[in-house]
């Protein structure tokens, strides 16, 4: 729409938030931080992405039209094999004190070029003020032949004590998902996004393609700076990377939590059958199939948010595979 003088005025092509879009550094995300909870638990549980459904179920959110009426929701499947608590790492102003380390699994050994030794360590002399495990990933229960990924946990607990104390009392053993969330749990969900190569100003910021009577390439921005100053800003959409990219989606609700074969006929396209027990989350998350994503206890969860676990009716399982 245009100003009293002449000029045009609209939002600028993209979002700057995520800048620099450059590929993530691996494959499975990092996580800096966890909500401060009271329970002894763990605060976020990895997975791997095997597909989409969907699913009916009554729905109890309480400002909703259709509450108390059967509805339809798209729903994202995460096989969560059990994690092997590895170690122990102690923290004091942010830096590591020392780790404490269980015996090391043959698959870890695969991503540990020298296997660690469990330390004697004296707890008491440490006066640590933060506590993290270092959890596996086992996806040879999954069928899928990669290495496992090595990954800090962050813990929940009142005081510092409680949280060693928990942490001592897992090292070593293997955790289950069901051991860290609950049915109608709300979470973040931190993945690697799907990458799309090397795109050019129009897919990658969303561009406008320029009119069919110019005379030079239509996809492409209309000027990347003026005369003078005679420089380009970082900020002129320009093409590159597009995807593979860190990205983190808030409160996402965890619908069920089960073992039941629910796998579709023919397997999810591009993973495979369930072998293990799974989390169906309500709608999409980042990533693409058979890649690790990391819930997360959710660090802001909605005012509003339905209590309790949800009802569903059914859950699909038609083929994917079009026969």
């Amino acid at each position: 729409m245009g100003t009293s003088s002449g000029k045009g005025h609209r939002p600028r092509r993209g979002s700057l938030a995520y800048s620099p879009r450059k590929r993530a550094k691996r494959i499975y995300p990092r996580i800096g931080s966890w909500p401060k909870i009271e329970d002894c638990k763990l605060l976020d549980f990895p997975g791997y992405k095997a597909g989409m459904t969907h699913i009916l179920k009554i729905d109890d959110r309480k400002h909703a039209i259709t509450k108390g009426k059967e509805v339809q929701i798209p729903a994202t499947i995460v096989e969560t094999p059990p994690i092997y608590i590895a170690g122990v790492r102690f923290y004091r102003d942010g830096k590591v004190l020392t780790e404490i380390w269980a015996d090391v699994t043959k698959d870890m050994e695969r991503k540990i070029c020298k296997p660690k030794k469990k330390r004697d360590v004296k707890i008491d002399d440490l006066d640590p003020d933060d506590v993290r495990v270092i959890a596996s990933t086992v996806p040879r229960k999954v069928g899928i032949k990669k290495k496992p990924e090595i990954m800090e946990i962050g813990v929940g607990g009142k005081s510092i004590e409680e949280r060693v104390k928990y942490c001592m009392s897992i090292l070593g053993k293997e955790i289950s998902v069901k051991d860290v969330f609950r049915d109608g749990e709300y979470i973040d969900v931190v993945a690697v996004t799907k990458g799309k190569g090397f795109q050019g100003q129009v897919k990658r910021w969303g561009v406008k393609i320029q009119n069919r009577k110019t005379n030079d390439a239509r996809r492409h921005v209309g000027s990347i700076g003026p005369w003078k100053p005679r420089r380009t800003m970082w900020t002129v959409p320009m093409a590159g990377q597009m995807g593979y990219q860190t990205r983190t989606e808030y409160n996402k609700r965890i619908l069920k939590i089960d073992s039941e074969d629910i796998t579709p006929k023919g397997g999810f396209l591009n993973y495979g059958v369930l072998r293990n027990e799974y989390v169906i989350v309500k709608g999409s998350i980042p990533g693409s199939k058979k890649r690790l994503v990391r819930m997360r206890v959710a660090i802001r969860k909605p005012i509003h948010a339905p209590e309790g676990a949800p009802q569903i009716t059914f859950i699909s399982t038609k083929s994917q595979q079009g026969v």
